[in-house]
């Protein structure tokens, strides 16, 4: 079957023309300033969209276990609500298992999470809870014979690693071709700071913000970046950047030309430390927190220049109630993290490429082409070349939308962006060639999405996926 695009304006992550795209079954077979309507049997109307390489979140959390709570998105709500916004491929980080597993634990228990579920195509981020010689080992296979080609270590929470084990961690991950990705807080500052505001009966949501300044991150940033120099320029990708002092030292380590690349999430861009005094604060708790309004004006200063590379969203869901039932008189009782998969899309364009900060290309990069090259699916993702996936969303520019959590599709009872008015809304998702949403109407089916056996990292292909 031949499905023709028509009268749309392309955009990827070099270049915006009129044009239409051809697709046969999965695959964009052609791209071209006309082809004629005859040639298809289906023919899409795109015209006054833009039409957009998939979106791609390399940053959500379904499914996961903390041991206090699991999450209320598993992967056929948070994968559905993904393709609403104009997703069609998330990497998944897998939470922490038993304590002594090996890496495949995980992996085996996130592929049958999975499997049969998943509305779109996925794949995941290895868990680093542990290091000895055997987990050192067993990196090889998982990057050449299961296709995970990034590893996640923490420097907070119950299994954060310390320096001597993340500087070995980082020189066999250069070694087996994968990328080290980083949640990047100091834990001994934390702990401290909750022990004094808990003693204090400093128990408000907003200590939570409090309890791990700014300072906080951009230390454990900086040190990340330094252990990844003395691992041989080990390839470093810092997740849910929310500060602008670890945006200098990022920007330091660049213009030195180690290999280390940067993500943010649509909450550091236009939500602050002041949502903690509001009656609902509660909603709010994630980590790292919401930070004073001067940190969002940096990090759009480096959503301009180049210097963050990618939008993730970090999605990560626990329901208001449960907040309540459990953290009402103790932040520290609160299970972290935001919704926002389904409205990562519409929030940056709106807020940067409609309001003039930044280009429709420079949007494409930041939640696509860049993320596909960084993370093993380029060019099969992330791009309108031909030969690749047929994953694409047509984008109204000019809708104006509020975004409304009756309206959305994941599995939590509320979100974080209620009432915001997005000017640029997806209008249709197309996964390997199948219409998943359309006009408001959501057409996919669990099992649907495949896994993704990722390419190895190597820094060399880096950049330009050349």
């Amino acid at each position: 079957m031949l499905t023709l695009i028509k009268g749309g304006t392309l955009v990827d992550d070099t270049r915006e023309f009129r044009g239409d795209v051809l697709i046969e079954r999965e695959k964009i077979v052609k791209t071209a300033a006309c082809i004629d309507a005859a040639v298809a049997d289906r023919v899409i109307d795109a015209s006054g969209l833009l039409v957009l390489p998939g979106g791609i979140d390399v940053h959500t959390h379904f499914n996961i276990d903390t041991g206090a709570a699991v999450s209320c998105d598993d992967f056929y709500s948070g994968t559905r609500a993904a393709a609403c916004g104009g997703t069609t491929t998330i990497i998944d980080h897998m939470g922490f298992g038993p304590a002594g597993c090996n890496l495949h634990h995980q992996l085996e228990k996130y592929h049958r999470d999975a499997r049969g579920q998943a509305v779109i195509d996925y794949s995941f981020h290895g868990v680093i809870q542990h290091v000895d010689e055997a987990i050192l080992d067993e990196l090889y296979s998982m990057v050449h014979m299961e296709g995970i080609s990034s590893f996640k270590f923490y420097l907070t929470y119950q299994y954060h690693l310390h320096d001597g084990d993340i500087l070995r961690l980082l020189e066999r991950l250069k070694a087996v071709g994968a990328l080290a990705t980083v949640h990047a807080e100091n834990d001994a500052v934390i702990a401290h700071n909750r022990r004094r505001f808990l003693a204090e009966n400093k128990r408000a949501p907003i200590w939570h913000a409090l309890s791990r300044p700014a300072a906080c991150e951009a230390e454990a940033i900086a040190r990340s970046l330094h252990l990844a120099q003395l691992a041989g320029n080990a390839p470093l990708y810092i997740v849910h950047l929310s500060n602008g002092v670890g945006m200098e030292y990022i920007k330091l380590a660049k213009a030195r030309h180690q290999p280390v690349w940067v993500e943010t999430c649509p909450q550091y861009l236009l939500l602050d430390i002041g949502h903690y005094q509001r009656q609902d604060a509660l909603k709010y708790i994630l980590s790292p927190p919401l930070r004073p309004r001067q940190e969002l004006d940096s990090l759009w200063s480096g959503i301009n220049d180049g210097s963050i590379d990618t939008l993730a969203t970090d999605h990560c869901t626990f329901p208001y109630s449960l907040r309540l039932s459990r953290a009402a008189d103790d932040f520290t009782r609160c299970p972290n993290g935001l919704p926002g998969v389904e409205n990562r899309l519409a929030l940056l364009f709106s807020e940067g490429v409609a309001k003039g900060r930044i280009s429709a290309s420079r949007f494409v990069a930041l939640t696509s082409a860049n993320p596909a090259r960084l993370f093993g699916l380029w060019p099969n993702k992330g791009s309108l070349l031909p030969g690749s996936d047929a994953d694409l969303v047509l984008f109204d520019p000019q809708r104006r939308q509020v975004i409304r959590h009756a309206d959305l599709h994941d599995n939590v009872d509320y979100s974080p962006w209620e009432g915001f008015e997005c000017h640029g809304w997806p209008v249709m998702t197309i996964s390997r060639g199948e219409i998943l949403w359309r006009d408001g109407i959501f057409c996919g089916k669990a099992g649907r999405g495949r896994f993704i056996h990722r390419k190895p990292f190597f820094s060399k292909h880096q950049g330009g996926g050349k």
